[in-house]
């Protein structure tokens, strides 16, 4: 039987802001026409709906329109970078847009990172997965960015690609180490050799509340 009331619902109210309760710039942010783009190091460009185009500065919150170099304001400007970020339309500072490596996805990673991977394709630490060419278990221990034909098996004098049991897959992917449970020596694979482990519904002796 199935009890409902403790199953969490959201309000019945509406997502869209209410812009005739905000300020005049706040308002403006969100209804007027902007084009941002992101330049990197925290700054972005964006071209006005009057026709203007400006540079923000995010992490020192400046802004180089009028509004806010000569009145000091937190302008338009700096407010619908801020919206953009927020509802995920752009990187937040020190990241980037970048297609995922495995998939293609379009991700939100650091600056730094020569292979990205999307939130879909990217494992957690402590993760467990299964190795697809054994059916062993493994916990993941980190991502290595670092493309397979680059990480070296030292014991074996060869790289991960090079390794029989990876040369068919491709030696561009990231690495990713993982150690077999109870263990702690960390084994490096290329990222798609490894895959998530399906969720399993819980059974009456797992759920919550059970006893032996």
């Amino acid at each position: 039987m199935t009890h409902t009331r403790n199953t969490p619902a959201s309000q019945a109210e509406s997502l869209v802001p209410d812009l005739d309760a905000m300020t005049p710039r706040a308002a403006r942010a969100w209804r007027e026409r902007m084009a941002v783009s992101v330049i990197g190091s925290g700054r972005y460009t964006v071209a006005s709906e009057s026709g203007g185009s400006y540079t923000v500065d995010l992490p020192g919150k400046r802004c180089t329109c009028p509004d806010h170099t000569m009145r000091g304001e937190r302008c338009k400007h700096l407010r619908r970078v801020a919206i953009e970020i927020t509802e995920g339309r752009l990187p937040r500072p020190g990241f980037r847009a970048a297609d995922c490596c495995v998939c293609g996805r379009e991700a939100f990673v650091p600056e730094t990172t020569r292979l990205p991977l999307c939130e879909h394709c990217s494992f957690a630490p402590d993760e467990r997965v299964r190795d697809r060419e054994t059916g062993d278990l493994l916990v993941v221990v980190r991502s290595v960015d670092r493309r397979a034909d680059e990480v070296d098996i030292e014991a074996l004098e060869t790289t991960v690609a090079s390794h029989p049991t990876n040369r068919a897959y491709d030696p561009g992917e990231p690495v990713v180490e993982a150690v077999y449970p109870g263990g702690d020596h960390p084994y490096s694979f290329p990222r798609s050799r490894l895959a998530r482990r399906p969720r399993t519904a819980p059974t009456a002796d797992s759920a919550p509340g059970a006893t032996g």
